[in-house]
């Protein structure tokens, strides 16, 4: 049976996620996790921080990823399924990788259950655009928009996976204290991991030229750039011996 598109929860979607970033940044507050958890949510239920993450991703990757397996099989089939595809590898990735080698502070549940509402969500509305309502020129995979949307994801993946790895080397299993992260974009910004993500969803946004992918970027933005923030005070609050120079989320700006 054929989809057809509806444009109406479209943009709804797109809107709730512009709604959600606004917030976000009006509350002003970091979300009660990781470095945050003990001074915002002291006495939340929490479960291991693998299996919380696990639980958390997994509707972005099982969603969109379930819509695919419906498409007709193609490497380089139309944009909208490749495109689609870049989104279920990054979550394959945070679902089946980064999770499993998280070596974080238990994870309050109640924020379990909002991701979960949150990546479902946004699962669906990233997949059924893409497939259902979609439209690209038969050009698209020259065009300059998806090469260069393509590369800022893929480079934005890669200093986001660097950046969580060179965290990770911070700790021994089973530790919880806080080092000063140096090397790659730690050198220049506290928020190296966060900035990496915002990158890849810049891309994301420019590669697939749509105003649900754009939305999302927009959330990611004004939710990650706000974690760095806040991680950046934590840092300088923690550490007498912080580099001075070393900035929040924008090398040598902000």
């Amino acid at each position: 049976m054929q989809v057809q598109c509806q444009q109406s929860p479209v943009l709804a979607g797109s809107a709730t996620l512009v709604a959600l970033g606004a917030l976000a940044l009006y509350v002003a507050k970091p979300s009660g996790y990781g470095k945050h958890t003990e001074s915002l949510m002291p006495a939340a239920t929490r479960l291991p921080a693998r299996a919380a993450w696990f639980l958390q991703e997994l509707p972005s990757f099982a969603v969109p990823a379930g819509i695919l397996a419906w498409q007709p099989l193609s490497l380089f089939g139309p944009p909208g399924t490749v495109l689609l595809g870049l989104f279920c590898v990054h979550y394959f990735h945070r679902t089946f990788v980064y999770s499993l080698l998280s070596r974080g502070r238990p994870y309050p549940a109640i924020l379990i259950l909002r991701g979960i509402a949150f990546c479902t969500g946004n699962g669906v509305l990233q997949g059924y655009y893409l497939i259902y309502c979609a439209e690209y020129p038969d050009g698209w995979y020259t065009d300059i928009r998806f090469s260069l949307g393509v590369f800022l994801f893929i480079l934005g993946m890669g200093i986001n996976i660097h950046s969580d790895y060179i965290l990770r080397q911070l700790r021994k299993p089973g530790e919880i204290s806080y080092r000063i992260p140096q090397g790659g974009l730690f050198t220049y910004v506290s928020g190296a991991n966060f900035l990496g993500e915002i990158i890849e969803w810049i891309g994301y946004a420019l590669a697939t030229w749509s105003l649900p992918a754009l939305a999302f970027a927009f959330f990611s933005l004004c939710f990650l750039g706000l974690r760095a923030f806040h991680h950046h005070r934590f840092y300088l609050k923690m550490f007498e011996d912080y580099p001075k120079s070393r900035k929040a989320l924008i090398p040598f700006i902000f």
